[in-house]
């Protein structure tokens, strides 16, 4: 999906909604929020969980349920409109890896990081209805709760499983990044508190309608002539070596997004704070460059004075009250 299409339908849905939560400059903490789309490699789990331990940052881990059943289970997966056992990012290659996988949920649950949805299938929603919305929202829940079943380890699921699925799953983003009027009154009727799929063309607030919200990953500045692109690791990806893998070049990719970044945040910090939002992979595009200029950042603002790197969630909460004139 491209960015003008993207950033086109982000300001359609801004004309629908009341004005942004104000906000109050300096008097307020500077909000970071890092969000992972995808949530499935293993072993990026373990290396996300590790880097917030020692930065003090706190993640949204966009799940794709697909990860959450084989191949074999995936049969009985099925959106409407879509062959049955379809799914553009695959499925997980065994009841093990499942386990695992589960295993880092609870346990980044527990730590304070937040898991929301990413649908399952990873299909482009453009043109869905909100049937179809809903048949991946239902589906996207039934995989949560057969989820330790499927791993061979039902015996190991945690007591308040059943109450996470259903209280404390409120973020939603589109695959693509690709959303329609019909996936917003979706997740509105579905108990959602907020999507996270809008493109802004620089930080912005989120914008309320009632009690759901949505967030718009701003565009920033980058590069040697500061051309403005998504603050996401693909985006960078695309334009630093045209969507192939190019290790070599990393570092050199690592300090063009680094200072990226920081430029962003240093913009925010000294004027309206407003969230700045980086959106994530759980894949290490060349060579980790991302990864890397992710961490280098936080590691340096997440203990600063009035910055707090957070979830979504906490930044809705936190927004919210600063709306209501709460300090």
């Amino acid at each position: 999906m491209s960015v003008i299409r993207v950033a086109l339908l982000s300001a359609i849905l801004c004309l629908c909604v009341p004005a942004a939560i104000p906000a109050h400059a300096a008097d307020e903490p500077q909000l970071v929020v890092v969000s992972f789309d995808g949530a499935h490699d293993n072993a990026l789990w373990q290396k996300s969980r590790t880097i917030a331990d020692r930065t003090g940052a706190r993640f949204t881990y966009f799940l794709s349920c697909a990860f959450l059943m084989t191949r074999e289970q995936g049969r009985t997966y099925r959106v409407l409109g879509q062959k049955a056992g379809r799914s553009n990012v695959g499925f997980a290659p065994s009841a093990e890896d499942i386990g695992r996988r589960l295993d880092h949920i609870w346990s980044a649950r527990n730590e304070g990081h937040e898991i929301a949805s990413h649908g399952c299938g990873h299909f482009d929603g453009a043109r869905w209805t909100a049937a179809q919305w809903k048949s991946e929202f239902a589906a996207f829940s039934d995989s949560l709760e057969k989820a330790w079943a499927r791993a061979g380890r039902l015996d190991d699921e945690p007591p308040g499983w059943g109450g996470f699925i259903g209280e404390e799953i409120t973020g939603f983003r589109a695959p693509y990044l690709s959303t329609n009027m019909a996936m917003m009154r979706a997740l509105d009727e579905a108990g959602f508190a907020y999507d996270a799929s809008g493109v802004a063309r620089g930080q912005a607030l989120p914008q309320r309608r009632g009690d759901f919200a949505t967030f718009d990953l701003p565009l920033i500045a980058e590069g040697p002539r500061n051309r403005r692109l998504i603050a996401m690791d693909y985006n960078l990806f695309v334009r630093h070596s045209g969507g192939l893998e190019t290790p070599s070049r990393s570092y050199a990719f690592e300090e063009r997004s680094y200072r990226a970044f920081r430029r962003a945040f240093d913009g925010e910090y000294a004027g309206a704070r407003r969230p700045l939002q980086i959106g994530m992979h759980f894949v290490e595009m060349n060579g980790g460059a991302y990864w890397r200029a992710m961490e280098r950042l936080l590691s340096e603002v997440c203990g600063l004075p009035d910055v707090a790197c957070v979830t979504y969630a906490e930044a809705l909460a936190r927004l919210a009250h600063r709306g209501s004139g709460g300090a």
